[in-house]
């Protein structure tokens, strides 16, 4: 949990201030001496800019609880900007800063304000540990805290960082001079900056590889595109093990989210696997938690923070899960364009007992699978929570479950050994109860919801008014009405299962 943190009195918050500023306001001298820092000591790397021209490295100590930052300016001109914000944004976003007005160069910890202005900020948590030229370009190296206690710092954590960085083109009298609302050259990368500290595997000496291809398809114009390929293995191939996995891209990068712009591109993406006939002691499995991609599921327009949530139950586990359990170690959160944060949460024995992956940060645009700090064993009759929170307050009409990226989906893929027949452990709301609140609304209000046997959950979502009625009754329903349990084989048979809430079975429910 956050540390807790000193209280400090004006007096001294004030005595911090100027020796922050006597400390900080730091000439740079561009040809320090010394030696680089060995290349290996900064085993995460990603291109800030997209033309490569500003590149970042960095490395965790969770030791000390902190980042180390070093930045590549291929070309400096007069200063740059590098922070971190919740969502990308440059006004109230954290900041380190370089600047020039001219004469001198100066490096300190500012903050930005709704305006984008930006202010020094009183407590200096961007440490600068040094700053050289170098033939490809000029070095910064500077370190920050996961958690600062300072409420104008961004607090690093497990998740998506969203890092911002900016471009100065002209010197500047002195840094309350900058608005990063008006910096022409500026931008955004998404990153996980707290990697789990686990050690990556030798690759097999008697590795191979196939690449697996879309046969050159036609992409539609329209909004949403599923293509299903499958491809036969040559005769004879005995069992392999799939060691690791890389995508392969073709055509537009901006594809898979605006195909709707390309209705005459063709595309012949797919997969390169790596492969090896030395077999492992265990085979790897992929389970899916989380919601059915039902529009029983929705999210009201308007809303800047609406939660779904998902069951895999300890009727599920109970009856799909082998007696020593199985380890999840890596895990990929999904949902389409209106997802804010995504968690998934193991319970034993009625009592929450640790996170499996959580994103507080979560962005549909970066996406990836992740390997988890620590493997987390579940066990038969364990349940595990997938709670999705998202924002609407751009939509008109209400946005349901489904597989159309104008519809939302709540997984999360998680990646465990050995595999079992369990593929999908999912739920959703009954039916039932959901038709009964519609009946409710009507009841309520002078404009009537179509509750016609011909009419769908789409189309009776789409004629609720969503005032503070419709929306509360809503959010109560989605928290202690039954759901009905997708518990799934890999052969899309499904296990018997009953239908319950938070571990009170109901009725039995064979699917």
């Amino acid at each position: 949990h956050r540390p807790s943190c000193p209280a400090f009195r004006l007096r001294e918050v004030a005595a911090m201030y100027l020796s922050s500023l006597a400390v900080f306001l730091l000439i740079l001298v561009v040809a320090l001496q010394g030696t680089d820092p060995r290349e290996d000591y900064f085993p995460y790397k990603v291109p800030l800019d997209p033309q490569s021209t500003l590149e970042l490295s960095w490395n965790v100590s969770y030791l000390h609880r902190e980042v180390h930052f070093q930045i590549l300016v291929k070309k400096l001109q007069d200063g740059l900007l590098f922070g971190m914000s919740d969502r990308g944004g440059f006004e109230d976003a954290d900041l380190a800063v370089l600047w020039s007005d001219g004469v001198q160069s100066y490096f300190a910890d500012a903050w930005s304000d709704h305006d984008g202005h930006l202010h020094m900020d009183s407590q200096q948590n961007y440490k600068l540990l040094k700053a050289w030229s170098a033939l490809e370009g000029f070095y910064l190296l500077f370190k920050r805290s996961f958690d600062t206690c300072d409420p104008k710092d961004y607090r690093i954590e497990d998740g998506t960082v969203h890092l911002i960085y900016g471009i100065l083109e002209a010197p500047v009298p002195s840094l309350g001079a900058i608005n990063v609302s008006a910096l022409r050259r500026k931008g955004l990368q998404r990153v996980q900056l707290l990697k789990p500290d686990i050690r990556i595997p030798s690759l097999p000496s008697d590795l191979k590889t196939m690449v697996i291809r879309a046969p050159n398809v036609s992409i539609p114009g329209q909004e949403t595109t599923y293509w299903c390929y499958m491809t036969e293995l040559p005769d004879g191939f005995g069992k392999h093990h799939i060691v690791m996995v890389v995508v392969v891209v073709t055509g537009h990068p901006t594809l898979c989210h605006t195909s709707q712009m390309f209705p005459c591109h063709h595309d012949s993406s797919g997969i390169r696997l790596f492969y090896t006939a030395s077999l492992r002691p265990y085979d790897a499995g992929i389970m899916e938690l989380g919601l059915v991609y039902t529009p029983v599921m929705a999210i009201p327009p308007g809303e800047s923070h609406f939660g779904l949530t998902g069951y895999c139950t300890e009727t599920c586990t109970q009856v799909a899960l082998p007696p020593s359990g199985i380890h999840i170690f890596a895990s990929q959160l999904h949902t389409h364009l209106t997802g804010r944060s995504v968690e998934t949460v193991l319970s034993r024995g009625g009592q929450e007992k640790e996170i499996v992956n959580k994103d507080p940060h979560y962005s549909p645009h970066f996406q990836e699978i992740r390997m988890l700090k620590k493997v987390v064993s579940v066990f038969p009759g364990d349940v595990l929570r997938t709670t999705c929170i998202y924002n609407t307050e751009d939509r008109s009409q209400a946005t349901v479950g489904g597989f159309g990226i104008m519809e939302e989906m709540c997984v999360n893929y998680v990646h465990y050994y050995p595999q079992t027949e369990l593929e999908l452990c999912k739920s959703a709301i009954d039916l039932g109860y959901l038709q009964r609140y519609f009946k409710l609304v009507n009841r309520f209000n002078d404009e009537e919801v179509c509750t016609c046997p011909e009419a769908s959950v789409t189309q009776q979502f789409a004629s609720v008014p969503w005032n503070s009625l419709s929306r509360d009754v809503l959010k109560s329903l989605y928290g202690f009405a039954p759901i009905s349990m997708h518990c799934n084989k890999s052969s899309a048979v499904r296990f018997p299962v009953r239908m319950a809430k938070e571990g009170k079975e109901t009725i039995w429910q064979p699917f």
